[in-house]
C-alpha cells in the first residue's frame, strides 16, 4: 500500500506557521503524516469505510472529550463552550491534516489538571465535612460537567470527602468484624489513615498525570479517530505495537522481569523463572532500580522518570548486556550485569493436568489456553497450535477419558493457531469463513486428515471468550465434534484485524519515522453454516449461568460495532464423533444446576449485580452512607464463599511429564499449587465433568471410554 507524498505535503504546509500549546516539543509533520496514514489507510482496505462528515465529526468531538476527561473532573462547562465551535468542523481539519480542535483542548485540559492539583492539596489539609446533605454522583456519563471553577472545587472537595469517609468506614468494618483483635484502633486513628491513604492515591495519580506527554492524548485523538469506523480499528504508536507483539506472542527479548512505577522509582515487581535475571540469582523483587546502562555507554539516572521509558532502556536485542544499578532491601546498592534473552512468558502459555471427580468420572485431561499467543514468526514451539498439540499428546499418552478444553477469558488471537488448532479434532475441511468488504469470502480449511484427539470433548467458555476462541467453539459445535459448555453467549468478536505498519505504506519522510502502526479491522469470519458471531456470539449448547447472566456484555456494549450479517454456507461434515444426544445431556446438566446450592446462589448474584449496575450516586452523609455500607456488606456476605470451598472429591493431578520442569524452582511449585487450588474449587468443572460423564454413557461414538469407566457410578 503506497499513499501519495504530494497530498500529504500539500496537508503538511498547513503546520509550518502553526503555533501550538505544548511545553514539549511538537512535530507537526510527524502528526500530520500519522494522521495521513490512517485515513489513507482506513479508506482503502477498512472493511466498512465511511466518509469523512458531519456525523463522523461530531462522534470524534464526543469520544474524544469523553476518553480526554471521563470523569468531568477537570474540565467546567465553560471550557466546554470554547471547544464546542469545533464539533462540526473535526472533519475538515481531518481532511486537510490540521489538529486546530486537538491542539485547543489540551491547554484547557493542562489548567484543569493544574487547578484541580491546587484544589486536592487545600482540601486535603482539611477539615473535613462528613455530615453534607444529600448525593454525589460517582459515574462521569451522568454527571454534567462543573458550571465554573468554583463548582469545580465544590466537586472536588465532595470527592474526596467522599474517598476519605469511604476509606474510613470500610476500615471500622474491618476492624469490627474482628472481635477479638487486640488492641483495636479508634475511630479517630482509622480516619488519620484514611486521610492519609487519599492523600497519597490522589498524588501519586497526579504525578502520573504530570508525567503524560502530548504524543499520549494525541494517541487518545488518533483512537477517536480510528474507534468512529468499528471498536476494534485502532493506532499503535511504535511502543504499543512493541508490547502488543509480546503480549501476543508470549515472549519477549530482554531481562525477564516485571517492573512498576513506586513513586519517582521503578521497582522490580516480579523476576520471570528461567529469564536472564533469575539466572543472576541477584535481581530480586522489590529491588529498586537507580540507573539503567548499556554496556559501554554512560549511566542514565532513571528517578523520576516514566516506567514505559524506563522498560525501553531495559529491554533490547538478543546477546546485548544491561547493567542495572538497585539499591536492595538493606539499602546497599549494586550493579547486577545481564545479558538479553528471548523471554518466555510463562504464565499465557497452554498448561494441562488430569482430573476425576470420585466415584462419578475419572482420568479427564483438562487443557487451560488463556490465550491464542504466536510471534507470528513460526517459532516453533512458540505458536499456541503446536503447544496445544504436545499437550494432547501428553494426554493421549495418559490414556485419558476425554478432553476439556478450557477457554473461559481467553480473548483471541492467532487466526492462523485457530485454524491449525481445530483441525486436531477432525480429519479436514473448513474451519472458518473469512470474507473482505469486496470479493467472496475465503475459507479457511484443515487440510491435513490426521485426527490429533477423536475422543469426547468439551470447550468450555464464557462471556469474555472471544474471536479466535470463537471460531474454534463455534467450527466444533457445527460439526458437532464437541459439546460447548459455558454462559449464556460468546463475547461476539466476529471480526478480523490486521497490522499496517505506516512506515511501509509511506514512502520517503525517513527522518519522521517511525509512524507506528493502525490495527484495522478488514475482514469479518462467517461460521462454515454461513451464520457469524458478530454481535450474538456463540451461543454453547449447555449454559451454566454467572454473575453476568442477566446483563448485557461483550461487542454491543461497545459503541459502533459492525453488524450482524450472514452469507452462503459451505459443505462440511465429520465422521469422527457422532454425538446424538445433545439435548439429553441439556436436560440432565439444567436439572443438576436446578439443584446446585452454588448454581443457586450464581444467580442471587447475578440478580443483584443487575440491580446494583445503575447504583452509582452515594449518600455525603457519614451515618446514611455507613447504613448503606453496612447493608451492602450484609448482602455481600451470602456469596462470601461462593467460589471458594473445595469441591468435594474433585481431584487434580499434573502429568508425570511436567513434573521435572515445575520442581526446576520454587516460583514454579507456587504457581503450579496456585493453578491446582483454583482448579479444585471451580463449580463449573465439577458439572462440566458431569456433563462430560453422561456424554460417554450416552455416546456411542465413546464406546471405548464406556468399557474403561464401567465400574464408575
Amino acid at each position: 500500500m503506497h499513499f501519495r507524498s504530494s497530498i500529504i505535503i500539500a496537508g503538511l504546509f498547513a503546520f509550518l506557521f502553526f503555533k501550538m500549546y505544548n511545553p514539549n516539543p511538537v512535530n507537526p509533520e510527524k502528526e500530520a503524516l500519522i494522521l495521513q496514514g490512517i485515513i489513507s489507510s482506513i479508506e482503502s482496505v477498512h472493511f466498512n469505510p465511511k466518509p469523512i462528515d458531519d456525523n463522523f465529526s461530531k462522534h470524534v468531538y464526543k469520544t474524544y472529550l469523553e476518553r480526554l476527561d471521563n470523569g468531568k473532573r477537570f474540565l467546567t462547562q465553560k471550557d466546554i463552550d470554547q471547544l464546542k465551535k469545533y464539533e462540526l468542523q473535526i472533519d475538515d481539519q481531518v481532511n486537510r491534516r490540521s489538529f486546530e480542535f486537538f491542539n485547543a483542548s489540551l491547554p484547557l485540559l493542562e489548567n484543569g489538571i493544574n487547578k484541580a492539583k491546587a484544589y486536592y492539596r487545600e482540601i486535603m489539609e482539611g477539615p473535613f465535612d462528613f455530615n453534607g446533605e444529600g448525593m454525589i454522583e460517582m459515574d462521569g456519563e451522568k454527571r454534567k460537567y462543573a458550571k465554573d471553577d468554583a463548582d469545580l472545587k465544590k466537586y472536588w472537595k465532595d470527592v474526596l470527602e467522599f474517598e476519605v469517609m469511604s476509606k474510613w468506614v470500610s476500615s471500622m468494618s474491618e476492624r469490627d468484624s474482628k472481635k477479638d483483635g487486640e488492641n483495636p484502633k479508634t475511630d479517630e486513628e482509622l480516619k488519620q489513615e484514611a486521610i492519609k491513604d487519599i492523600k497519597k492515591r490522589f498524588g501519586d495519580w497526579f504525578e502520573r498525570l504530570d508525567k503524560l506527554r502530548r504524543s499520549d492524548r494525541l494517541e487518545v485523538y488518533f483512537a477517536s479517530i480510528s474507534n468512529y469506523f468499528d471498536p476494534h480499528t485502532d493506532y499503535f504508536s511504535p511502543k504499543e505495537k512493541q508490547d502488543f507483539d509480546i503480549n501476543m506472542g508470549g515472549q519477549l527479548e530482554g531481562i525477564g522481569a516485571r517492573l512498576q512505577a513506586d513513586g519517582d522509582y521503578t521497582k522490580v515487581a516480579s523476576v520471570v523463572v528461567g529469564g536472564p535475571a533469575w539466572k543472576t540469582k541477584k535481581l530480586e523483587d522489590d529491588d529498586i532500580i537507580l540507573k539503567v546502562t548499556q554496556k559501554g555507554q554512560e549511566p542514565v539516572d532513571i528517578k523520576g522518570m516514566r516506567l514505559d521509558d524506563v522498560v525501553q532502556l531495559v529491554r533490547g536485542k538478543k546477546g546485548t548486556v544491561v547493567i542495572l544499578t538497585v539499591r536492595k532491601k538493606d539499602n546497599s546498592v549494586i550493579d547486577i550485569e545481564i545479558e538479553r534473552e528471548k523471554v518466555q512468558l510463562e504464565d499465557t502459555k497452554a498448561k494441562s493436568v488430569i482430573i476425576s471427580l470420585d466415584g462419578k468420572i475419572n482420568n479427564i485431561g483438562y487443557i487451560h489456553l488463556p490465550k491464542f499467543y504466536s510471534t507470528f514468526e513460526g517459532d516453533a514451539g512458540n505458536s499456541c497450535a503446536y503447544d496445544i498439540a504436545q499437550e494432547l499428546k501428553k494426554l493421549k499418552a495418559a490414556d485419558v477419558n476425554g478432553v476439556i478444553l478450557d477457554l473461559r477469558n481467553n480473548s483471541g488471537g492467532s487466526l492462523n493457531d485457530v485454524v491449525e488448532m481445530s483441525g486436531f479434532f477432525i480429519k479436514d475441511g473448513p474451519i472458518v469463513q473469512v470474507k473482505s468488504r469486496e470479493g467472496k469470502p475465503y475459507i479457511h480449511k484443515d487440510r491435513n486428515s490426521d485426527v490429533q484427539y477423536d475422543g469426547p470433548l468439551i470447550i468450555m467458555v464464557n462471556h469474555f471468550s472471544a474471536s479466535a476462541s470463537e471460531i474454534i467453539a463455534a467450527a466444533m459445535q457445527d460439526y458437532g465434534r464437541a459439546i460447548i459448555v459455558g454462559s449464556n453467549s460468546t463475547f461476539g468478536k466476529g471480526t478480523v484485524q490486521r497490522f499496517y505498519d505506516l512506515d511501509q505504506g509511506i514512502s520517503g519522510f525517513s527522518n519522521l519515522k517511525p509512524l507506528g502502526n493502525i490495527k484495522m479491522t478488514v475482514q469479518k469470519f462467517y461460521r462454515v453454516n454461513g451464520g457469524s458471531t458478530q454481535l450474538k456470539g456463540v451461543i454453547p449448547d449447555v449454559i451454566l449461568p454467572d454473575n453476568y447472566h442477566l446483563i448485557n456484555t461483550g461487542e454491543k456494549e461497545y459503541s459502533n460495532p459492525l453488524a450482524w450479517t450472514e452469507i452462503e454456507p459451505v459443505p462440511f461434515r465429520q465422521d469422527v464423533v457422532k454425538i446424538e444426544h445433545k439435548n439429553a445431556l441439556v436436560l440432565n446438566s439444567k436439572k443438576r444446576v436446578e439443584q446446585s446450592e452454588n448454581f443457586k446462589l450464581v444467580l442471587e448474584s447475578a440478580k443483584r449485580i443487575k440491580e446494583n449496575k445503575d447504583m452509582t450516586a452515594y449518600p455525603k452523609n457519614l451515618k446514611q452512607y455507613r447504613l448503606l455500607n453496612d447493608k451492602k456488606e450484609a448482602e455481600a456476605k451470602k456469596f462470601d464463599k461462593l467460589g471458594d470451598v473445595d469441591i468435594q472429591g474433585l481431584q487434580v493431578i499434573n502429568l508425570a511429564a511436567d513434573l521435572p520442569k515445575i520442581n526446576m524452582d520454587e516460583s514454579n511449585v507456587a504457581r503450579n499449587e496456585a493453578f491446582i487450588k483454583d482448579l479444585k474449587k471451580d463449580f463449573y468443572l465439577e458439572e462440566t465433568l458431569m456433563i462430560m460423564r453422561d456424554m460417554i454413557r450416552m455416546e456411542k461414538s465413546f464406546a471405548a471410554q464406556q468399557a474403561k469407566m464401567g465400574s464408575e457410578n
